[in-house]
């Protein structure tokens, strides 16, 4: 499968310069914005594995349009591209979530290994978010059905048992998960 890359530059020289790179390098460049707000709403059409973005942009400058597309998701990451190599830029980029930082001028021996771990990890960091929302849903899911099982305790007067097995009985006799039982058996209490 390969792998779409939106570029992001303002000098339009850069831009060609990276997408025959990247095409040579069997890269598919879907986009090329020349300002982050561009690039923003490119990234909104095409949610691309990847974004190389310079920093220093009219409109929107590299750093904020990063922020934007990591808050909403928009791009499997964002590398930043930039003439700058200061420690206060790196931080920068490293704060809105930049997952890589190249100096320019560019040549091809750096950028496919970068962009490969760019890659690479943002993959990672996807499932480990994904792994995260899941676990996160059915802690919530439990904690709905250990208060309704509380609630069934408190106002039956049965043993916890009893209690879990009403609620496991009734998501089983109507063919609904546990956690809608629960949900009614609050409001149906409350």
């Amino acid at each position: 499968m390969l792998k779409r890359i939106v570029i992001a530059d303002d000098e339009p020289i850069t831009r060609m310069d990276l997408r025959e790179m990247l095409e040579e390098a069997k890269y598919n460049v879907v986009a090329e914005a020349s300002d982050g707000f561009d690039a923003v709403e490119l990234c909104r059409r095409y949610l691309p594995d990847l974004v190389i973005m310079d920093i220093k942009m009219p409109i929107l400058d590299g750093l904020n349009a990063t922020k934007i597309i990591q808050n909403e998701n928009l791009a499997g990451g964002v590398v930043l591209l930039t003439a700058y190599s200061g420690n206060d830029f790196i931080e920068k980029a490293a704060k809105v979530g930049a997952i890589g930082y190249l100096v320019k001028p560019l040549d091809q021996k750096s950028l496919v290994p970068t962009l490969e771990v760019a890659i690479s990890k943002s993959r990672e960091f996807k499932k480990m978010k994904k792994d995260l929302e899941d676990i996160s849903k059915k802690l919530e899911e439990r904690k709905t059905i250990e208060k309704a099982k509380g609630l069934l305790i408190k106002k039956e007067n049965i043993s916890e048992e009893d209690a879990y097995s009403k609620i496991r009985n009734l998501s089983m006799n109507k063919r609904c998960t546990m956690k809608q039982i629960s949900e009614i058996i609050l409001s149906n209490y409350a």
